[in-house]
């Protein structure tokens, strides 16, 4: 079992410690599902990347704003977002923490 608010507030700190404003770690691994917490404090971009053939964002704390093609979208704590099935971006809008969950082929 993990605490998900307590791994978010660890990353959270971490992200803070790092240069980048980053702080991630893979808590599942159970092919074909992953799930990592990713911590990004306010401003902090993933850049575009490729979306899994399936995946989907939880937002443990604060709020992220993902772009893509298709249009972005603001999420706040607790919201539970489908990615859509193109590239994409992350972005910090405020101190955050997501669940991300994805499946590979």
């Amino acid at each position: 079992m993990y605490d998900l608010n307590a791994i978010a507030e660890e990353h959270l700190v971490a992200a803070h410690a790092d240069e980048h404003g980053r702080s991630a770690n893979l808590i599942l691994r159970d092919p074909p599902l992953r799930q990592s917490v990713i911590a990004l404090t306010a401003g902090t971009s993933l850049d575009e990347h490729n979306t899994p053939p399936a995946a989907s964002l939880q937002v443990l704390r604060g709020a992220v704003r993902v772009t893509a093609q298709s249009g972005d979208v603001e999420l706040t704590m607790g919201a539970l977002y489908l990615l859509p099935p193109e590239r994409h971006g992350v972005t910090a809008v405020t101190d955050a923490a997501v669940l991300l969950t994805a499946v590979n082929d």
